[in-house]
């Protein structure tokens, strides 16, 4: 039986629409009852908190650069318990300090497994999250997500979209880290030619990733947190709106009740 999760969004889909708190009653209203921080929210934890539940949101999972994951977790762990948070995700390397070859990854993996297992001995969850580049294969055959995710500690928060625009399919690998698979982005990609306004982005279940088939697969992966992005919105609210119409359908689907059409 298909399990009920929260409704999900990351904050980062409204960073171009600030302040970005204020949106937060308005997609409490739409029905979402959880949001994905990013750490240009941290500055004053105890007042995110405040202004979440004053909106009856919580925030189970959140953004940490690996700058601070890694010279101070204490600072990240304060963060993630003052705001109520299960799991910390680390979202990005910086161009300038990605590794390039087999070995500088497998060295990259090391570290984040490092990390993995300092936040579980603090009660966290830890997770990575992708974009393309971890999904373009190194000279050896290998890709970096495998040298990332090398250690079990090491879960993921998989943003679909970015697997698919790698040219990968991401049922497969959904499914090949089942029970390791902490976070999906539930994100959606425009035909080609469309939304270049938008990056090429679209709001979730407009696009042409096959949501309802990788809803499931993701439920079924052991994902607790299914969670709307969109990286360049042009209109955040219609985004928030469509995203959790569709996301509702999909859920509804995986339910085996009919499906609703996002609006």
């Amino acid at each position: 039986m298909a399990r009920d999760l929260p409704f999900s969004i990351q904050l980062h889909s409204a960073r171009l629409f600030p302040p970005v708190t204020d949106h937060l009653p308005h997609l409490a209203a739409l029905g979402y009852t959880n949001v994905e921080p990013t750490d240009v929210l941290y500055d004053d934890a105890s007042a995110l908190r405040e202004t979440l539940d004053e909106s009856d949101l919580t925030a189970l999972s959140g953004h940490f650069s690996l700058h601070m994951l890694e010279s101070d977790p204490d600072a990240a762990c304060r963060i993630a318990e003052t705001l109520g948070m299960r799991l910390l995700v680390c979202p990005f390397i910086p161009v300038e300090l990605r590794p390039a070859v087999t070995d500088e990854w497998r060295r990259f993996g090391d570290r984040i497994a490092t990390i993995a297992r300092l936040l579980r001995s603090r009660g966290f969850d830890f997770a990575w999250h992708n974009h393309d580049y971890e999904f373009r294969p190194l000279r050896d055959g290998s890709m970096p997500i495998q040298h990332i995710a090398a250690d079990p500690a090491v879960h993921l928060e998989v943003d679909v979209a970015w697997v698919a625009l790698a040219g990968v399919d991401p049922q497969p690998w959904l499914e090949g880290y089942a029970g390791r698979i902490a976070a999906v982005h539930v994100k959606d990609i425009a035909p080609r030619g469309s939304r270049a306004d938008e990056d090429g982005w679209a709001d979730v279940g407009t696009g042409i990733v096959p949501w309802p088939k990788l809803w499931k697969t993701a439920v079924a992966a052991g994902a607790s947190l299914l969670i709307a992005e969109h990286d360049n919105p042009r209109d955040f609210d219609r985004f928030a709106r469509r995203s959790i119409d569709a996301m509702r359908a999909f859920a509804e689907m995986a339910r085996g009740e009919p499906m609703l059409a996002a609006r």
